[in-house]
């Protein structure tokens, strides 16, 4: 198995020996049930798993159902998700999202894609994260189950070869790997990818050098070849 040829075969190789590399892979947020999943998922965006973790580790002491985004004034809940950036918008969010789920869903998380991306706030990705890491029995069955790809995941897909997309197209990102990672590896493959992402695989100065998977990489650096993800981003 080289750089270039069939996709599923190499998504496979990749995936093989970053399981390797990284054999405790795993979401990095801090929760206990579907709904505290969800919150962090959402306040994640534009932020990073440590500092969402840091302010969920009192948040969810304070905020532990639906109801409690709503009984609170939004400037409160303003005040209490500060530090994860964006806290206008996530504010907005978590309350919509929160009557949402009492109105449709009796507060409960739905385990179905397809009822998750109705909830307000949330996308493919936060559904995808939420299903496969909160049900995961379901997402084994769900036929609108995919892959969460974040900004790491993107890149990655791209510098592999594994899409013909750029990093920003992630529903297009996210159709190309459902074509090529089988429905049981994707929520490992999704944590291996963002594990390989934070370490090595980074968007200024990937260290190809120390890449467990240089040699199937079509961006490699150390191999002198164009790094793709760049190229993409023009």
């Amino acid at each position: 198995m080289g750089r270039d040829g069939d996709r599923t075969e190499r998504a496979r190789a990749v995936i093989r020996r970053l399981a390797r590399t990284y054999p405790d892979a795993s979401i990095a947020l801090v929760f206990s049930n579907p709904f505290e999943l969800l919150v962090a998922t959402m306040l994640s965006a534009q932020s990073t798993d440590t500092k969402v973790n840091e302010v969920t580790a009192t948040l969810f002491s304070k905020y532990r159902r639906p109801d409690d985004f709503l009984a609170v004034p939004e400037d409160e809940l303003k005040d209490d998700i500060h530090p994860t950036g964006f806290f206008n918008q996530k504010a907005r969010a978590l309350r919509a999202m929160s009557h949402r789920l009492l109105e449709n869903f009796d507060g409960e998380v739905p385990s179905a894609i397809a009822d998750l991306v109705t909830l307000p706030g949330v996308a493919r990705k936060t559904a995808n994260i939420v299903q496969a890491n909160a049900y995961p029995q379901v997402a084994r069955r769900d036929r609108d189950a995919g892959i969460a790809v974040d900004t790491h995941v993107g890149r990655l897909a791209v510098r592999l070869g594994l899409t013909d997309h750029g990093s920003k197209d992630a529903d297009k990102i996210e159709h190309d790997l459902m074509g090529s990672i089988a429905k049981k590896d994707r929520l490992r493959a999704t944590n291996l990818f963002i594990e390989h992402g934070r370490r090595i695989c980074t968007a200024k100065r990937p260290l190809c050098g120390d890449c467990a998977i240089e040699r199937l990489c079509p961006s490699s650096q150390r191999a002198g070849l164009i790094d793709r993800y760049r190229l993409a981003r023009g």
